[in-house]
């Protein structure tokens, strides 16, 4: 590979277009190795080749229209850079950094600043987006661009990202990306996946944002070690599955959201099962939270604990006992251990009282722990209007907590 070392001691001005012209001038495969300074942005990488800033202070600045850096071409590597100033049209998709239709590129320890979307892949594969921090511009939630936004994007890496303020982290038709070790916090969607498969979600710290992640009409992936913490509001969950079949959901830390876990219409093709074990649900609102009809979901080993509600089904359907439970911690057991064997001797039971009226009617959760609503409980327990109705049935309820082995 060639070294064209460019622009060394030559003071550059936004209004040079030095950075393109050397681009144009350079040979496949060469590396432009940029010192600190401003370099207009605006540009076009349409051969092989490598792009490193000496340090964060070197800037690549757009004119406020458009995308910053485009690249068109395989074998590229932008690195060591601070991006700023795209455009702010989401029409166009204005970006930090636009990848489109490309293999084996490199987006690394790059800072991107007031940028509509951050880096945008588009019909990409073999790549890899690594180390870097991304937010968008201070607009509102929903008018931001995605930090990160996938479309029919394959085979890629992305990993050890920092995203903040930025609106969703997006994967849609896209399959068997490794996506693991992001942070993500102050967002709506931390990861929104659409018409997707075989993708793997490891080891990803999500905070604070509306959402944390949620798959959508898709199947055949694997989501471990994952922390997802306050997702709050009307429409905060931790992890969400909407018609969505075999999939891995284990080793996950779910604590302080709205909804734990919500189930709607998954595992959706038939003879299909998701698996959902060892996570920590812990001081939710919900627990577990079932709308529409789901089935076959094998639910064990999971450490369910100090959550409002345990499970939830607002589908007012009563088939949620067709998923298996087995071998969970129950925060509320009631039982005992007397044979010392870590199982509860009698079974773990959920029941369904007709007259709970604050699963029936959302608006009355506003009233959740306060005085009212623990008295109504209480006495639906110990003296109910009618028969209640089992939502499910662990039998073997472990006596001690499980342990977190993610992150």
């Amino acid at each position: 590979m060639k070294t064209l070392i460019i622009l060394f001691g030559i003071t550059v001005t936004l209004n040079a277009n030095i950075l393109q012209d050397a681009i144009n001038s350079a040979k496949d495969g060469s590396k432009l190795q940029l010192p600190n300074g401003v370099y207009k942005g605006n540009i076009v990488i349409d051969k092989p080749l490598i792009i490193e800033g000496q340090s964060k202070k070197t800037i690549i600045e757009g004119d406020g229209n458009g995308t910053v850096i485009t690249i068109i071409s395989p074998f590229v590597t932008v690195k060591n850079l601070t991006i700023r100033h795209s455009g702010a049209e989401h029409e166009r998709v204005d970006a930090g950094v636009a990848i489109k239709k490309a293999h084996h590129c490199n987006v690394i320890n790059c800072k991107l600043i007031d940028v509509l979307f951050g880096i945008d892949l588009q019909e990409v594969q073999d790549s890899n987006i690594s180390g870097n921090f991304i937010t968008s511009k201070p607009f509102d939630l929903g008018l931001r661009g995605d930090a990160i936004r996938l479309w029919y994007s394959v085979d890629n890496t992305l990993t050890y990202n920092h995203i903040t303020k930025s609106r969703d982290f997006v994967v849609w038709y896209s399959h068997g990306n490794l996506i693991a070790n992001n942070y993500g916090e102050y967002g709506r969607y931390s990861l929104h996946f659409m018409y997707t498969g075989k993708n793997i979600v490891r080891d990803n710290t999500f905070k604070h944002n509306s959402v944390g992640i949620f798959f959508m009409y898709s199947k055949d992936t694997i989501a471990t070690g994952n922390t997802i913490e306050n997702s709050i509001g009307t429409t905060g969950l931790g992890i969400g599955l909407k018609d969505s079949s075999n999939y891995v959901i284990k080793n996950n830390k779910i604590l302080y959201n709205a909804r734990g876990l919500y189930i709607d219409r998954s595992p959706f093709e038939p003879d299909t099962k998701n698996y959902i074990s060892n996570n920590l649900i812990l001081y939710n609102s919900e627990g577990v939270h079932f709308h529409s009809l789901s089935l076959h979901n094998v639910f064990k080993g999971n450490t369910i604990k100090g959550n409002i509600e345990s499970v939830v089904n607002d589908s007012y359907n009563t088939k949620v006992t067709q998923n298996e439970w087995d071998s969970n911690y129950w925060g509320d057991y009631e039982g005992f251990d007397r044979d010392g064997d870590g199982v509860g001797d009698t079974p773990y039971k959920v029941y369904y009282y007709a007259d709970k009226i604050w699963m029936l009617n959302p608006n009355a959760k506003f009233f959740y722990g306060s005085p009212v609503i623990s008295i109504l409980n209480f006495m639906a327990k110990i003296a109910p209007i009618s028969e209640p109705v089992v939502l499910l049935t662990d039998k073997h309820p472990k006596i001690t907590e499980g342990k977190y082995y993610g992150r």
